[in-house]
Order: structure tokens, then sequence, then C-alpha cells
């Protein structure tokens, strides 16, 4: 899959992906895993004017009429269409909303989540490995077809044997209608959970032996 850093459009959908340096695990726990799945809920929207660290701080009933508000009005950046956070990576599905929408959404989180990862480990320098990487989607049909990509990454790297078993990617949103919501879907995929699930579901196999078969590709290139 090649990605790209063409000038991003605005109400055009994107694969965004970003990865650490040296591939090295910025996710060790759930707290670390939760915490990056809240920031992106939050700097979606325009009117969340907290530093995270600092939202944080407030009493639990303030953050949760907060969080209610900022939903009410939907005043958002950005539309997350889909997410899967990775131990060394982050995959997202956006659609820019504004000029500039995906850059500036990136940055804070981004840039938040080092922060708070280079204060816990005593650390200094770049987290990530560059700011990040964009592929156009340009139909529903690709769009369908990434969101299953992304949400079957944890299943092809062996985290998980089902993709509804993973906690930290937007998968259960589109199978399970009453489950927590990140991502807004509307006008943009049509489609009944028991068949997302299916479509998911068939493409299991092929991508694991997918990635065996790249594996010894370039083992055998680099032998």
């Amino acid at each position: 899959m090649q990605y790209r850093t063409d000038p991003l459009r605005t109400n055009e959908c994107y694969h965004i992906f970003t990865r650490s340096i040296a591939k090295y695990i910025i996710f060790n726990n759930d707290y670390d895993y939760l915490r990056l799945v809240e920031m992106l809920n939050l700097f979606q929207y325009k009117d969340f004017c907290y530093k995270y660290h600092m939202f944080k701080r407030l009493a639990i009933s303030t953050q949760t009429r907060i969080i209610n508000e900022l939903h009410r009005n939907g005043n958002r950046s950005v539309d997350i269409i889909a997410f899967c956070i990775m131990p060394t990576h982050i995959h997202l599905v956006l659609q820019q909303l504004e000029d500039g929408g995906i850059s500036n959404f990136m940055s804070k989180v981004l840039n938040s989540y080092s922060r708070y990862f280079n204060i816990k480990h005593d650390r200094i320098g770049p987290l990530w490995e560059s700011r990040f990487k964009n592929k156009h989607i340009e139909d529903d049909e690709q769009l369908l077809h990434t969101t299953r990509y992304i949400h079957l990454n944890p299943v092809t790297a062996n985290l998980v044997d089902k993709p509804e078993d993973y906690e930290y990617s937007s998968y259960n949103e589109y199978i399970m209608p009453y489950t927590r919501k990140i991502c807004n879907l509307d006008n943009l995929m049509d489609f009944a959970p028991e068949k997302y699930k299916d479509f998911v579901d068939d493409r299991i196999s092929y991508q694991r032996e997918l990635k065996i078969i790249k594996k010894i590709l370039l083992d055998y290139l680099t032998y």
C-alpha cells in the first residue's frame, strides 16, 4: 500500500497511518491504549479547548458534561470513520470537514501522546517516525475494504483470534449497534452489522496467509 503526503482535500476520506520510531512499542497497557482512544474522541471536536492532561484533572462530572456538550454540538474538524491502535502504530480512516482539519487533528493527537509518553518514560525527542502518511480513498468500495484491512490488523498480527476481541479498534462500533460510539458513519457506508461481520471474517485467513507470504519473500530477497 502506497501512502502519500499530498495536500488533503476537504470532504474527502483518507487512510491515515503513523508509527513509532524504529517500531518502538509505545502502547504497553490498557491505560496507554485507552488514553489515545479518548484523545481521538476529544480532539475531533473544534470546541474542545483543553490540553488533555488538564482535562483529566477536572472532576468526572465536569468531564462528562463537557463530552456530552461536544457530542451534542457536533462541531468537528474531522469525522473518524475507523481506527485501530496497534502496539507500534496507528491506523485511521478520516474524512476532512474543513481545510487543514486532518493535519490539525493529527498534530494535537500525536503531540499530546508524545508528551505523555516521554514524561512517563523519562525520555526526550520525537516519538513518531514521521508526521503521518495518507492514502486518498477514491470510492465507497475502497472505503469498505480499507476499514476491513484496518480492523483485521490485530488478527493478522496474532494479537487476537477475532477482531471483536480487540478493544482498541472501531470494529465493535460496526457490528454492535449499542457499543461506544466514536466513529461517524452517516451517509458513508450502508451495511447491516451482521453482513459487515461476515465481510470481515471472510478475509481473516487470507490476510494472515498474505502476511506470511510477504515475510517469506522479504527473507528471501534479503538473504
